[in-house]
């Protein structure tokens, strides 16, 4: 039982592999079928609808024109709007600071509270002026949507809308 723990506890993509295995997985580079350019603008997303086929796995190079702290997440509604009170702690802690991120911090914070290392697969954290990638394996076909969860980004309508062909 210890040994699971520990697992859980210091390998961050691990607990969360059951609760997202129903909107896919983890991406393999060698399998990529598609890349996929991602564009953060302050409260928007270019594209704002991404076409998916099921069992595809897409590389999304993701790049915040913004001048705020973005984030561009795969999951659900339900997933989202879990995720939100997770953001909102990172400003209370001063982890993201508008246009920043404090890794410091968040680093530090981590340690007690594994939440705020905002390290897992289906998700990039942004500062303006910075990219990042997530290599995703669409296996299923369950609504979903990609979403900023900075407070009142999702609720100014940061989504995009995933369609499966």
């Amino acid at each position: 039982m210890k040994i699971f723990i520990f697992l859980l506890l210091f390998i961050p993509d691990l607990g969360l592999s059951a609760s997202m295995s129903h909107i896919g997985e983890k991406g393999e580079p060698s399998e990529v079928d598609r890349v996929i350019k991602i564009e953060m603008f302050d409260n928007y997303f270019e594209p704002n609808e991404i076409n998916i086929k099921k069992d595809e796995t897409i590389k999304f190079l993701v790049h915040n024109y913004g001048s705020l702290v973005h984030e561009f997440n795969i999951g659900t509604k339900k997933m989202h709007l879990k995720h939100q009170p997770e953001m909102m702690a990172m400003i209370e802690n001063e982890i993201l600071l508008g246009d920043k991120i404090d890794y410091k911090k968040m680093k530090e914070i981590a340690k007690t509270d594994h939440s705020m290392a905002h390290s897992h697969s289906n998700s990039v954290l942004l500062e303006p002026g910075k990219s990042g990638e997530i290599i995703w394996k669409f296996n299923t076909e369950i609504i979903l949507e990609a979403a900023c969860n900075v407070p009142g980004h999702y609720e100014s309508d940061m989504i995009a809308k995933i369609n499966f062909n």
